[in-house]
């Protein structure tokens, strides 16, 4: 059996720095440290953390009084912040930095007097966390279809903004529409488009035209691991989500020779690395990585973490 990977794969530079952050947070102040919502959508990832003593919670309320918390790499709302504030909690902010940037034009574009589309996906956290951070108003569209059902007229100046999860490729219908219904429009370059989605999702098509079967390493709850099996399959090849090699059905390679192994931006080498041993205990294996894009993007660390004499507070 021919194994090819994709490149690139696993984690992207912000998921780098949240769990840097944590476990340099760990090292620094000791356990427990209390992350609010997991910290990336990988639950290995999480369960890795939480046995090195990071605690996961939903709420800041769940937090005891003075514990060093952090807030998860998908970005958080002003009141989320404010909360942590009132509570007096010292906190390490893991939000990407392009999640960070994404807030920044928002708000930019609203105090231009323009009222604010984010294009995402209702629910998500990091759409939440954009919404809380937007102060004035903000419409949430997921389609072309939505586009039509806002409740703006034509000539109303519109700026749109978008979800770091999704590529150009998966906006693009989405800007047309709202170029098309509104005659005043402006929104960031599609460089500002996150580097890792877009790098992912173009090499997963690359890889999906080689292989007889794709599998995708990545969390049920992770928007851009779905997205990259959606990818797949739209590519016209066998292609499934799975969380770990446990997952994989021998039944799916029966007759396959050729066999495309992705991962979204929250997995972990480890997890590839173990579906490519558990091919391997199927009989022979070759592996391969396909020729892509080499990422060496790095995010700095939060000050408290790299000056001895700072304090944990952000």
């Amino acid at each position: 059996m021919r194994i090819i990977l994709a490149q690139p794969r696993g984690f992207c530079a912000g998921v780098v720095r949240a769990v840097d952050i944590v476990e340099r947070a760990l090292e620094k102040f000791g356990a427990p440290v209390f992350v609010r919502h997991e910290i990336v959508h990988n639950r290995r990832v999480v369960q890795s953390l939480e046995a090195k003593g990071a605690r996961f919670v939903e709420e800041l309320d769940e937090v005891p009084p003075g514990a060093v918390t952090v807030f998860s790499a998908h970005g958080v709302s002003r009141a989320v912040e404010q909360h942590a504030a009132a509570l007096g909690l010292p906190v390490l902010d893991a939000t990407c930095p392009l999640v960070s940037k994404v807030h920044a034009e928002g708000r930019r574009y609203l105090a231009q007097g323009r009222t604010v589309v984010l294009i995402g996906h209702a629910g998500h956290p990091e759409v939440e966390g954009t919404l809380g951070q937007i102060p004035g108003e903000v419409h949430l569209v997921d389609t072309a279809d939505a586009v039509a059902r806002l409740p703006l007229p034509a000539d109303r100046p519109i700026a749109y903004v978008t979800q770091t999860t999704l590529s150009v490729d998966d906006t693009r219908a989405v800007i047309e529409a709202l170029r098309q219904r509104f005659t005043d429009i402006v929104g960031p370059d599609t460089r500002d488009i996150c580097y890792a989605t877009q790098n992912r999702q173009s090499s997963v098509r690359a890889l999906a035209r080689q292989v007889e079967l794709l599998l995708v390493v990545g969390s049920a709850n992770s928007s851009n691991s779905n997205r990259l099996q959606e990818i797949g399959s739209e590519e016209g090849v066998p292609c499934y989500l799975i969380p770990d090699a446990g997952a994989v059905q021998p039944e799916w390679l029966r007759g396959v020779e050729t066999v495309g192994i992705t991962a979204g931006a929250s997995a972990p080498e480890s997890l590839v690395q173990e579906v490519i041993a558990a091919l391997g205990r199927l009989g022979p294996i070759e592996v391969s990585t396909l020729p892509g894009i080499i990422e060496d993007v790095q995010f700095k660390l939060p000050a408290a973490l790299v000056e001895p004499e700072a304090s944990a507070a952000s």
